[in-house]
């Protein structure tokens, strides 16, 4: 397993976990505010420069590296989803990106002098359909100018880097709906000065997410990564990694919610017994314990195909799904454990519910992995 394959480096990521204990989240919550002590942190321990060639200030860590700290991360109590996406994102720059634009930026990412959290893919009228996106790029000499709007861009106050998807070719001038889609990295600081506009949006747990509006936002065509209008294949590489560390997540939101569930149930006296001896309690925490080993399996082997460059979106897609699902089951009967006193904030079960329960919509809903697997997998008929 991912946490045993890195044990050293999941100890060391729990002693940090533990300096930012329910009550640090709880107050978080409470104030809508973002955890940046948290994130500054992981940045200062290297974490988050975990992929990172060593020659840019990283760690140089494989792939499967970043999952295990991403699990560790959530199966301590505390929340990635503030930080995983520089993660995820750094695989367009490594693979596509120029070396001039790998020595510009991945030094100050490393150091946390920049950060790299926004990811601008999703618009309002498009949803999942990514090929749709409406916001457009026009060539105007040495820079582009982007038009348009994004939403549940999560982390864009936080982030001074954008990697930012746009049509640079409209679609209907284009052989394939794939192509004629562009990747640029945005310079959200100067952006904000000149036309883009970001909207908080409130959600049912602190997760610091917006929508982002373009106004003739400058971007200098130095800032395109690899090739304009093959931003698709590079954007579905990156889907790919978000899915399966996303999954890690889940499989270690699974594992906080089982120990938090099967303690209790040891602890909790009623009716003269501990309620872990009712096979009404044991069960539901058995198979949830089942269900999160099955999805780890499916993580470990998602994260081996990707780090090794072999064809993953099978893979990287079911992870994600069972992961998910598996994590929503833990959640669920550590609730049914705890009864009234899930409900309490003070024991970080109804947050830490809230926060799960998001990722069988995001990055990527349930049904849109069961329509891939029954078209790409099973070779059915496209239903969308």
């Amino acid at each position: 397993m991912l946490n045993q394959d890195y044990a050293q480096i999941c100890e060391e990521v729990a002693k940090l976990c533990s300096g930012f204990p329910g009550e640090y989240w709880q107050k978080l919550e409470r104030q809508n505010a973002y955890p940046a002590e948290f994130v500054d942190e992981l940045t200062r321990a290297g974490y988050l420069s975990a992929l990172i060639p060593e020659e840019y200030g990283g760690s140089g860590l494989p792939f499967s590296a970043a999952a295990a700290i991403l699990e560790e991360i959530q199966r301590s109590g505390c929340n990635g989803g503030a930080c995983h996406a520089q993660m995820y994102i750094m695989g367009a720059i490594l693979r596509h990106g120029s070396d001039e634009q790998k020595r510009k930026y991945l030094p100050k990412i490393a150091t946390g002098e920049l950060r790299l959290q926004a990811f601008g893919v999703t618009e309002p009228t498009s949803g999942t359909d990514t090929t749709s996106l409406k916001t457009f790029a026009r060539r105007e000499g040495d820079h582009y100018v982007v038009n348009g709007q994004k939403i549940w861009t999560s982390r864009a106050e936080y982030s001074d880097l954008m990697l930012l998807l746009a049509r640079t070719t409209p679609k209907d001038q284009v052989a394939k709906k794939t192509e004629g889609l562009s990747v640029f990295i945005l310079d959200m600081q100067e952006a904000k000065n000149a036309g883009m506009t970001i909207r908080p949006i409130r959600t049912m747990m602190n997760h610091a997410t917006t929508e982002v509006f373009f106004d003739n936002v400058k971007v200098p065509a130095e800032n395109l990564v690899g090739e304009e209008g093959n931003g698709f294949r590079y954007i579905l590489s990156g889907m790919n990694a978000e899915r399966i560390l996303i999954a890690a997540e889940c499989v270690g939101d699974a594992k906080w919610f089982i120990k938090k569930a099967s303690d209790y149930s040891k602890e909790r006296v009623v009716f003269g017994r501990p309620i872990g001896q009712n096979q009404g309690i044991q069960f539901p925490i058995a198979r949830a314990y089942a269900q999160m080993r099955a999805a780890e399996l499916m993580v470990v082997e998602a994260a081996r195909r990707y780090e090794q460059g072999e064809s993953c979106g099978e893979e990287a897609n079911i992870a994600k799904m069972l992961a998910a699902e598996a994590s929503w089951v833990a959640a669920e009967a550590c609730v049914q454990t705890y009864g009234g006193f899930a409900f309490a904030e003070e024991y970080d079960v109804e947050r830490k519910f809230r926060e799960t329960r998001l990722y069988q919509v995001a990055p990527i809903s349930t049904n849109l992995i069961l329509s891939f697997i029954a078209e790409h997998v099973l070779g059915m008929p496209r239903s969308y």
